[in-house]
């Protein structure tokens, strides 16, 4: 069995079968970080995420310092999700012999400023050569209260499903990146790209959700779809989404229509918006919606239900179903999102 025909999640799963979870592990493998008993009033929440060139940048499109700062947000984005604070990270470097001194200096000064402005710190890691592209993976560890940490199990049926900001920013700034010459306002191109280039962690956000006591949420960074589909796993439920709730910005829009896409495809799809998913009662959605807005000044948007039923996310327009184009990004599916 090859790695590609499993697929990232199905590789997950068979990691997760395989592996044995040491004493002091509260939440393993299978939610956006790891939980971990250290013994005291605090939990330790443990991620880790990297950028490799290629993959996830091309270097033309990125200026270094770019670089450092949307590494520590995306894995900020984890830690957000847990409703915990960031403190402590180590960098890991793979690096061609001949790269610019220059170039990673200004890589990790945008790192170590994105983790200081989060109040989290550099605190060590380690280097390799390779032959190959350069990359960097970041190790990151937060703290939580204990028994606190919001978790992709605690989803329950007739829980509403919400989402903060706007989804489908990134992608529409990917494909603009990719059609430099595409006829779109270029207010609208510089927006979407930059939400595709700098990525914010909501970290205010997560932290206001467990204030109001939400148990339940991950950062949409699969794809809305993707990631709904992770909770409902998780939990054992269904979740239904009202494609006519999800929210998506008006520069999204210009530039996926100037691309001849739905903007819609791309909020269900489009990956790496690193907003919240989560869920809460919802005889409590306008509660929790206030504490965001008083917290961070971002929306919160009511875009679905999560039922009984079989694990799996449904979504509808005036009551009939929408087909997905494409269902998040997955690293190793020979069946990627374009």
């Amino acid at each position: 069995m090859k790695i590609g025909k499993l697929g990232e999640f199905g590789w997950i799963a068979r990691v997760e079968q395989a592996v044995r979870h040491g004493e002091g592990v509260t939440t393993g493998i299978g939610d956006d970080a790891a939980v971990l008993d250290a013994g005291a009033d605090l939990e330790l929440v443990a991620t880790c995420d990297c950028q490799v060139e290629g993959v996830h940048f091309e270097p033309g499109w990125i200026e270094p310092r770019q670089l450092g700062h949307r590494l520590a947000a995306i894995n900020l984005s984890d830690v957000a999700a847990m409703g915990a604070r960031p403190r402590w990270a180590l960098a890991s470097l793979v690096a061609p012999p001949d790269t610019e001194a220059d170039r990673l200096e200004q890589v990790f000064a945008g790192l170590s400023e994105e983790l200081g402005s989060a109040g989290a710190a550099l605190v060590g890691g380690n280097t390799a050569r390779n032959a190959g592209a350069l990359t960097i993976d970041l190790f990151l560890l937060g703290q939580v209260e204990q028994g606190r940490a919001l978790l992709r199990s605690n989803v329950r049926p007739r829980d509403a499903i919400c989402a903060t900001g706007d989804l489908g920013a990134s992608r529409a700034g990917l494909i603009a990146l990719q059609q430099p010459d595409l006829a779109c306002d270029a207010e609208a191109r510089d927006a979407v790209v930059a939400r595709h280039l700098e990525p914010r962690a909501r970290l205010a956000e997560g932290r206001a959700l467990l204030g109001a006591g939400v148990a339940a949420c991950i950062d949409v960074s699969d794809g809305l779809v993707a990631d709904a589909g992770h909770l409902a796993e998780r939990s054992g439920v269904t979740i239904r989404i009202d494609a006519g709730l999800v929210p998506f910005s008006d520069e999204t829009a210009e530039v996926a229509r100037a691309a001849g896409r739905d903007p819609l495809d791309l909020a269900l799809a489009g990956g790496e918006d690193y907003e919240l998913l989560f869920a809460v009662d919802g005889e409590r959605v306008d509660e929790v919606v206030e504490a965001v807005r008083k917290a961070s000044g971002t929306p919160v948007h009511r875009i679905g239900v999560a039922e009984a039923g079989d694990p799996g996310v449904i979504v509808e327009r005036d009551g009939e179903r929408v087909d997905v184009e494409g269902r998040g990004f997955d690293h190793f599916s020979e069946k990627n999102t374009d």
